[in-house]
């Protein structure tokens, strides 16, 4: 069967819930509305999880994995170790969904593999599970402005008047995940790295 973890980065708590760091929380909140599903506290993980079904019904439709860790985003890897395990899936099966300082905003990237980046979600994701090989879908915030420390701006909201294009980039996030579940990296890469 054709199962999928797809995992929103970010901070939990509402404090958290506004900032670039948390876009990806976002963007699996999106497809939960989307696929009209709930999260709920999965016992033992340390993470909330929305499961359901994702393309045309019948048991070929692929099972998606909905989840966002409980845990802060230095300490993400363990919760989805526990997951995977849970699910019986391996990294490969796995969609993460996380801000990029290095892509401008507007802009987003899908791939599979790589190294952190400097991301404190990836890497702990990576010592977790002693691999990169999982898929990212990669959203740009761009740089921090001036001499700002990155981990302020990323730890910082985004400014009033970029919430419209913010919003236009979480709607088109979640279309790329759907994408590469759906249609597979190649033409999910085609359509949506810009």
């Amino acid at each position: 069967m054709n199962s999928w973890l797809v995992v929103g980065l970010g901070n939990p708590g509402p404090a958290f819930a506004s900032h670039r760091h948390n876009v990806g929380y976002r963007v699996a909140d999106e497809l939960a509305r989307r696929l009209s599903v709930r999260f709920s506290a999965k016992r033992g993980t340390r993470a909330e999880v929305a499961e359901t079904r994702i393309g045309p019904p019948g048991d070929e439709a692929p099972r998606l994995v909905l989840a966002k860790s409980r845990a802060f985003m230095n300490e993400t890897g363990g919760a989805l170790s526990r997951l995977l395990s849970y699910y019986k899936l391996e990294p490969a099966q796995m969609i993460v969904i996380h801000d990029e300082l290095d892509i401008d905003p507007g802009q987003l990237r899908v791939k599979f593999g790589g190294g952190d980046n400097g991301h404190n979600g990836l890497r702990s994701i990576r010592k977790s599970l002693g691999t990169g090989d999982f898929y990212r879908v990669r959203i740009g915030v761009g740089r921090p402005p001036g001499r700002q420390d990155p981990a302020d701006f990323l730890l910082s909201n985004f400014p009033a008047s970029a919430r419209e294009d913010v919003e236009v980039e979480i709607s088109r996030a979640a279309d790329a995940v759907e994408s590469l579940v759906l249609v597979g990296l190649d033409k999910t890469q085609s359509a949506f790295n810009s």
